[in-house]
């Protein structure tokens, strides 16, 4: 009987917590797990062209998932990969980061091998780490198990990534298998603090006569989402989104009034919010590009703050509580209103009318993002996922309905351009079922560009829009228009899918008759991936964003 290894235990617990692809790139440090990864039935190996890519896929994955991993060897590998464990950290998405490390002899001796700083530090990448991740364990043949099973926990109570180093020999270790499957911790609130909560909570909202919901990140690394539902029914209160919590519900959902996002919204969601009487604030995360540049006007004496672990209502702090245990508690005390006592309108009511009627038989003329967006809203079916980069990508999309089903990936918090490529490759292997759709930029683009290949590799079926404005246009918007650092050399985009030798139907649009007619094939184009070049002046801008930047 083949012995039971250390490899073996982690893979295991990876796929007990729900993990069926690991992204990463092969080194001589990992390589002999990386063996493992292939041979283990339950857990695909997804390798990457770097190891940023394989970060940003795995945080892509782990926003549709629930939780994702990566594999990277040691220095050079693991550095690569931080910036994108960084973004899942600001971003709250759980990642377990793998590293494959050097024999524990080779560390004990101090030697000057290849891939460290030729210091005989072995442990300072790992404190590097130590920055961006929420627990990490160095495992050892004693240890491993226990420590496996510790990070893991707290990667999924916590919703932070979380570091594990593996050395060679550690690796290949034997251990005894587990007795139990892995059973994922759950936060226990303390039930005299949510009673009080409660109490209060009902107390205040009960007495308001314009009370509002505003829904945020948060939930949706929680995935509270029926949770969420589940409130708007039982009070009839309206509610709106932030921007990293966008796509929560469907936003044809009748309450639903808007993206909130200070002076940079829509003036009928800014009212609604800012002259509220109780906001009732669930996992709000208050970023600069989150509240139009810290526009946002919510009164803490009126703002009830529900998060994770934690309650803030006015200025008195209730710890030990779960968001859950919260908005269940509210569902069943909280009475139903009549939408005719709320006074608002829902999003549906106040949208542009280009989001209303699709426009028929478009012209020889330019491409511009308002037409763009229009088109692209009524090309959004039911439980697709949208990735969008940041810069204009993400403002444009920002103001699109939504429909059922749907879900939209963003970095709004920690945006690193280029994300979204290999973003899109982790959603689109986690949710194959699923169409998934790819809102990029040209300058972000041909930072990530070769994920592309992989995506290919796999035959996987994206729809790719590629923005060719010319270059960094958000950068041009906040300054320096016409300088050079903005500038950047162009490609033949949409001809990319033939050097990577995949199977695509790829096309380049510069009228509005182009795009509708790509639009319709892409509409009915199911068997290959889809590759649109838009091509739109440098200088065009979403509305949002220009407004946003004003403040």
């Amino acid at each position: 009987m083949a012995k039971f290894t250390v490899s073996d235990y982690l893979l295991l617990r990876l796929e007990q917590i729900g993990i069926k692809h690991i992204f990463g790139v092969a080194g001589d440090y990992n390589m002999e797990f990386l063996d493992y990864i292939v041979n283990h039935n339950g857990i695909e190996l997804i390798p990457t062209c770097n190891e940023l890519n394989a970060s940003y896929a795995a945080d892509g994955y782990g926003r549709i998932n629930g939780v994702a991993a990566l594999v990277t060897t040691f220095g050079v590998g693991e550095l690569s990969a931080i910036n994108g464990v960084a973004g899942a950290y600001a971003e709250h998405v759980p990642v377990v980061a793998i590293t494959g490390a050097p024999a524990t002899k080779i560390q004990a001796l101090g030697s000057l091998v290849h891939h460290t700083l030729g210091t005989g530090d072995f442990s300072i990448f790992a404190r590097m780490y130590q920055q961006v991740t929420v627990a990490q364990a160095y495992l050892t043949n004693e240890n491993a198990t226990t420590e496996i099973d510790r990070v893991l926990g707290i990667c999924l109570l916590k919703k932070l990534p979380v570091y594990i180093s593996i050395p060679m020999d550690v690796a290949l270790a034997e251990v005894s298998a587990p007795s139990d499957f892995f059973i994922s911790p759950v936060f226990q609130s303390d039930g005299a603090t949510i009673a009080k909560i409660v109490d209060v909570c009902v107390n205040i909202l009960e007495k308001a006569s314009q009370p509002v919901i505003l829904a945020d990140i948060g939930v949706a690394r929680y995935h509270l989402h029926e949770q969420l539902r589940k409130l708007l029914t039982a009070t009839g209160y309206p509610y709106a989104t932030m921007n990293m919590g966008k796509g929560l519900l469907e936003e044809t959902h009748p309450q639903f009034i808007g993206i909130y996002n200070g002076a940079a919204s829509e003036e009928s969601v800014r009212k609604r919010i800012e002259q509220a009487d109780c906001v009732l604030s669930i996992g709000a995360l208050m970023t600069d590009f989150n509240t139009g540049k810290f526009s946002a006007k919510l009164d803490p004496s009126q703002t009830i703050e529900v998060h994770g672990d934690y309650v803030k209502i006015k200025h008195a702090l209730y710890n030990n509580v779960a968001m859950a245990d919260v908005l269940s508690a509210l569902s069943q005390r909280l009475q139903h209103r009549d939408h005719e006592t709320l006074y608002f309108k829902s999003a549906t009511e106040n949208l542009d009318a280009g989001f209303i009627e699709p426009i028929v038989g478009g012209s020889s003329a330019p491409i511009t993002q308002q037409y763009f967006w229009h088109g692209f809203a009524h090309f959004l079916q039911e439980d697709d996922i949208i990735v969008a980069e940041t810069g204009t990508c993400l403002f444009g999309a920002s103001i699109v309905p939504l429909p059922k089903g749907a879900t939209f990936v963003g970095q709004v918090l920690w945006g690193s351009i280029g994300y979204s490529v290999g973003s899109l490759l982790g959603c689109a292997i986690a949710a194959s079922q699923r169409r998934s759709i790819l809102l990029v930029g040209d300058g972000s683009f041909q930072m990530t560009a070769q994920e592309l290949s992989t995506i290919l590799r796999h035959n996987l079926k994206p729809i790719i829009f590629l923005i060719n404005n010319d270059g960094y246009t958000i950068e041009r918007d906040i300054h320096g228009e016409r300088m050079p650092y903005n500038d950047i050399q162009p490609w033949n985009y949409h001809q990319l899918p033939k050097v990577f030798a995949g199977n695509a139907w790829a096309i380049k649009v510069s009228t509005e008759s182009q795009l509708d007619k790509a639009l319709q094939t892409a509409q009915e184009n199911r068997d290959q991936l889809v590759f649109i070049e838009v091509v739109m002046d440098k200088m065009d801008s979403p509305e949002v964003l220009l407004k946003m930047l004003q403040q």
